[in-house]
């Protein structure tokens, strides 16, 4: 196959995940494996345009509209994904203006929609022409701008006002790449110092002992001592449940949402001497990706599947010490991760979450050991699901109290380079 075959391969990919994704509503990590290549060294390449394209979904939707002289209902949702597709190319990938071009117009061949070629070509060429008019005009259209849907602008901006800008530009930057380092194989400067040797380049967290930023993402497989259980990839901010936690010697601990495992592993690694850490989780295949994990680093836990929110399905009436709810959620505190959260949330689902999580503060109370510690974590940034989930539940439980009276921990995104998480730990008294 030529390249110029290749490359039109690849783009016909990402313009079938795209509408995969916008289209069909599936979720980005779940198009993306089920995506045909005829060779996975293009794999790379195909994610990169995906994520970018997602990314700047909202920007690139409202680009199509101006540059398309029929209504878009009327575009193939097939055809809609390539131009935008093409687009992104144009604009947020270091790709030759025609290389992209060309690629793009070839891959409707190869995506079954050849009688849109001319379209295709139009439209890109007609955008490079047209590039400075539309940014000009773009300024007037904020969720072009933003590539934010309106409703989720709107969600920030009521609870992180000051912060709502430094919030959108993070959420539009690619994730880094955080590594923890398992403190029981090796110490985290040395394991920094095997990284230089590599020519990885990378820098510590002095707030997390064991979180190491690198400067350029790299396959987790090649990574020194990945395969001996010496490193795992998390990042940086999800490293401080394990923390706040405040697991000790001989306690019992549940992790009750444990897929797919991290911060069970963290657990294990700081505090290898406790009684038992149960994983528990509904999704019974991505316990199997908790279970690989656990092996990988050489750790022991029960692994559980049940529900949360409904202990008597698996519960053996022994208390725990240390509870950690790392409970679903909207998880805009982790768009910049997955890009297809713009997409594909909607502004009835956080409500919905919200009681969700709520029944399950609520199911696994009674299972908390007097005197002990539910750690309650989320990867989002609203209120609704953070704070006030929070002080409603310990205002109507008589036994909760913080830990501390002002200990909530928001992380937003982008800061220190960290994903969006909440924390919250709550005292049975």
């Amino acid at each position: 196959m030529t390249n110029a075959a290749v490359g039109a391969r690849v783009r016909a990919a990402a313009a079938s995940v795209d509408a995969a994704v916008v289209s069909r509503g599936e979720s980005l990590d779940r198009a993306l494996a089920a995506a045909d290549l005829p060779n996975e060294r293009d794999r790379p390449l195909l994610h990169a345009i995906c994520y970018a394209a997602l990314r700047w979904h909202h920007r690139l939707a409202w680009q199509l509209e101006q540059l398309l002289d029929r209504p878009r209902k009327r575009i193939d949702a097939n055809v809609a994904a390539l131009l935008r597709v093409g687009l992104v190319q144009l604009q947020a990938l270091r790709i030759p203006d025609h290389a992209a071009v060309d690629a793009t117009v070839a891959a409707t061949g190869a995506l079954g929609v050849g009688r849109a070629r001319g379209l295709v070509n139009a439209v890109l060429r007609r955008f490079l022409r047209e590039r400075d008019s539309l940014d000009a005009a773009m300024r007037n259209h904020r969720e072009a701008l933003t590539s934010h849907p309106a409703w989720m602008l709107e969600l920030i901006a009521d609870d992180w006002p000051d912060e709502l800008d430094a919030i959108v530009a993070a959420n539009n930057c690619p994730a880094p790449m955080w590594l923890r380092v398992n403190v029981t194989r090796i110490d985290p400067a040395d394991y920094a110092s095997r990284l230089a040797a590599a020519g990885i380049d990378a820098k510590p967290l002095a707030s997390r002992p064991s979180a190491i930023e690198l400067a350029e993402p790299c396959p987790a497989s090649t990574l020194p001592g990945f395969a001996d259980g010496e490193v795992s990839v998390q990042d940086a901010a999800a490293q401080l449940a394990a923390l706040e936690l405040g697991a000790v010697r001989g306690q019992r601990i549940l992790d009750a949402c444990a897929a797919p495992g991290g911060k069970a592993a963290h657990i294990l690694e700081r505090c290898p001497d406790i009684a038992e850490l149960v994983a528990l989780d509904l999704d019974s295949v991505r316990l199997e990706r908790v279970a690989a994990t656990l092996a990988r680093l050489g750790l022991t836990a029960t692994i559980t599947c049940g529900d949360a929110s409904e202990p008597q399905g698996w519960w053996d009436r022994k208390p725990f010490d240390r509870i950690l709810l790392d409970a679903p959620c909207s998880a805009l505190g982790v768009i910049r991760r997955h890009p297809d959260i713009k997409v594909l949330r909607r502004p009835s689902d956080i409500p919905a979450v919200a009681a969700r999580q709520a029944l399950m503060l609520r199911a696994l109370w009674p299972l908390l050991a007097p005197g002990g510690r539910l750690l309650y974590a989320t990867c989002t940034v609203t209120r609704t699901e953070n704070q006030r989930q929070i002080d409603a539940f310990v205002d109507d439980t008589p036994d909760a109290g913080l830990l501390e009276p002002e200990f909530a921990a928001q992380v937003l995104p982008g800061e220190a380079n960290m994903d969006g998480f909440y924390y919250a730990c709550i005292v049975k008294r």
